[in-house]
Order: structure tokens, then C-alpha cells, then sequence
């Protein structure tokens, strides 16, 4: 049997053995933004799972950019150092080839974990709360205080931040790099008309919402070496009336594309703590088929992506590139091993695991050796 999912693909320099994507998943672990123990063991597990990008949790380029005070930053030397531990580990002992997400919260940042609550930070109950900064001042939601306007210089550098972290991440070694444009946090918030309220260069129509976005994604992409795939994650839907649509998706992916981008990952929602996304299976895919077929960057896509058999008809009819699963690999971590079965395809293991695969069912070396 011939499998798509399986089937590999090149972006820039580098070519993954198939087209499944663990997403980054947040933590909110961190020590004052550096990795630990908890993210060697967690990242470690996943390495191994037969996946052929394993991509960082979202990796906050300024300490006043991250969501929780447990969030993961590449802003510092201790953050960098840190996080190289966890990325030799994973080379040591796994077969993913790595990504990092690199994000800045901007008005939903000073928030308690979501096991606290998920809420802003009160200044009245020892959370140590600090300003936000967004386009435009208004709250994430009523338990979020307005953030700070962002003038030029904060947005001059805020983007160099990125540019600086995606120089500790090139150092590092990452495999590939993608910038978090999505799910509220500050890249979309610029980019949203439900967000920025400005009426400068960087708020108004398309183009100047667009503009902070843009011209981080170029300045970072000036940054990394051209054989280091860079992407970013974009809305596909803001899911509120007035707000982005798949229409805005096809034309920021295009813009990116000519700004030296070589993925986007289609996702939506998150603009405002009362925005509800679908809850169909696959719910982006139809906005991820737009992208890829109007635009021609290769395309991956995420939420609510579960089966084997659902993330093999999404490569296979072309409409995305890649899938991307995160609770599917916490609900099994060899979810790929077993997708890997039911389409008589191969996944690269451990030689402790090789006796589990597709030859599992064959007599092998007995019990308990």
C-alpha cells in the first residue's frame, strides 16, 4: 500500500521522511523562560515517536512576551544554554528532526497557567503581573487589563527580538524555524481588525495591519541561513463577524511566500477570550486547500486532526503538504508507529524499540530478552 503521509517532503534545505508534524504544545513549565528537566523528558518521549518534525513549544522572544510565568523564551543566554541541553538530548536519544516556534504573547501575555485558571494576573494576590503591550489598547477579555499601545520603538524592538532569537535558534541547531502568527497572541493581533484599532502605518487596511508582521518575517528571514526552512502559523479564520477570513489567509500566505517564507501552518480562532472555533474534525482543512492551491507555499494544517485515515486523505487529495496533531500524540505517543502499520509504511525507531513495527505480529526473539 502507497502512502502519502508517508511519502517525504523537501522544504528548503531540509527533507523530512513524511508529513506528520508534532504542533507545539505549551508547557508553561519554564524556569524564568528556560527549559528543564520536565521539557527533556516530555520532548525526549516525542522525539521518538515517528514523526517527522517534532516543533518546539512556543518560545517567547522577550520575557515581557511570554503568556505564564512557566512559558519557555530564547531571550537570554541562561534560555538559550538551557534549551541546547534539551535539543543534544533529543538528537542523542531520537530521529524527529526539530523546529521552534517563535512567539510573543502581546496582550495575552501576565496570565496564570491554564491549571491556575488561565485569567490575567492580579496584582492584589502575589502573581506578580507585568504590562502587556499590543497594537491597540484594548483587553484580551474582562479579566485582562488594556495593554500599553505599542509606539515605533516598541515595535522596532519587539522585531528585533525575533531577529535575535532566531539567531540563538539557528546557534542551537535547529532543523527548522516558524514564526506564531495565530491564535491572538502579537503578530495577530496586529493583523486582526477585531485587535488593532490604530490609524498610523501599522493599523487601517490589509496592508498596514499587515505591516509589523511582514516585516518581522523578513527581518528574521535576513537572519537564517537560506537552507533552514522558516514558516510561520497564520489565522485561516478569526471566527467573529468584522474580523480575518480565509480570504486574509490566501493573501497574507502570499505575502509571506514573497517575503522568502517556505511553509505556513493553517490554523484560526483566539482573538478574543470569547472567540469559539468549530468543533468539526479538520475544521481548518478547507481554508489550508485554499491556501495551497492560490498561493503554491507548501501547507500544513491543524485542529482536530485524529485518525490515520483522515491525516492520509489530507495529503492525499492535496490539501495540505503536512498534518500537524498535539493531543493525539499526548493520547498516544507512537500514534505515528501505529499509522505507520496500517499503511504498511516504515517509521525510523530506537534500536530498543525495533522489535515493535511492522513486523510486530512476526515471531522474534523470545519473552524477557
Amino acid at each position: 500500500m502507497t502512502s502519502t503521509l508517508f511519502s517525504p517532503i523537501k522544504l528548503a534545505g531540509l527533507e523530512l521522511p513524511n508529513r506528520i508534524v508534532i504542533s507545539p504544545m505549551c508547557q508553561y513549565s519554564a524556569d524564568d523562560g528556560c527549559a528543564n528537566d520536565w521539557h527533556v523528558t516530555h520532548l525526549g518521549m516525542l522525539a521518538n515517536a515517528g514523526a517527522g518534525l517534532l516543533v518546539v513549544e512556543a518560545t517567547h522572544v522577550e520575557r515581557r512576551g511570554r503568556i505564564t510565568h512557566g512559558c519557555l523564551g530564547l531571550y537570554s543566554d541562561a534560555n538559550e544554554a538551557a534549551l541546547a541541553r534539551v535539543v543534544a538530548h533529543c538528537r542523542r536519544i531520537g530521529k524527529a528532526k526539530l523546529g521552534i516556534q517563535l512567539a510573543h504573547s502581546g496582550r495575552k501575555g501576565s496570565s496564570q497557567r491554564p491549571w491556575e485558571g488561565g485569567l490575567g494576573l492580579k496584582h492584589n494576590g502575589g502573581d506578580e503581573p507585568w504590562e502587556t503591550i499590543a497594537p491597540s489598547p484594548i483587553a484580551f477579555g474582562p479579566a485582562w487589563p488594556p495593554p500599553r499601545e505599542m509606539d515605533e520603538h516598541d515595535i522596532a524592538q519587539v522585531r528585533e527580538a525575533f531577529v535575535m532569537a532566531a539567531k540563538r535558534a539557528v546557534r542551537i541547531g535547529f532543523d527548522a524555524i516558524e514564526l506564531h502568527m495565530a491564535h491572538g497572541y502579537l503578530a495577530h493581533s496586529f493583523l486582526s481588525p477585531i485587535s488593532n484599532r490604530r490609524s498610523d502605518r501599522y493599523g487601517g487596511d490589509y496592508l498596514r495591519r499587515a505591516r509589523f508582521a511582514l516585516e518581522t518575517a523578513e527581518a528574521v528571514r535576513a537572519a537564517v541561513p537560506r537552507q533552514i526552512p522558516l514558516g510561520a502559523r497564520i489565522t485561516g479564520n478569526d471566527w467573529m463577524e468584522g474580523g480575518l477570513t480565509a480570504d486574509d489567509a490566501v493573501r497574507f500566505a502570499h505575502d509571506l511566500k514573497g517575503r522568502g517564507l517556505d511553509f505556513v501552518d493553517i490554523s484560526s480562532g483566539g482573538v478574543t477570550v470569547e472567540t469559539r472555533n468549530p468543533v468539526t474534525a479538520g475544521y481548518n482543512v478547507p481554508i489550508a486547500a485554499r491556501v495551497k492551491r492560490e498561493t503554491g507555499i507548501a501547507t500544513r494544517t491543524v485542529g482536530l486532526i485524529t485518525t490515520p485515515e483522515q491525516a492520509e486523505t489530507i495529503v492525499a487529495e492535496r490539501q495540505a503538504d503536512m498534518v500537524a496533531l498535539a493531543r493525539a500524540f499526548l493520547d498516544n505517543p507512537h500514534w505515528a508507529w501505529a499509522a505507520a502499520r496500517r499503511f504498511e509504511a516504515e517509521v525510523e525507531r530506537p534500536s530498543q524499540y525495533l522489535r515493535v513495527g511492522p513486523k510486530l505480529w512476526q515471531p522474534s526473539a523470545p519473552a524477557g530478552r
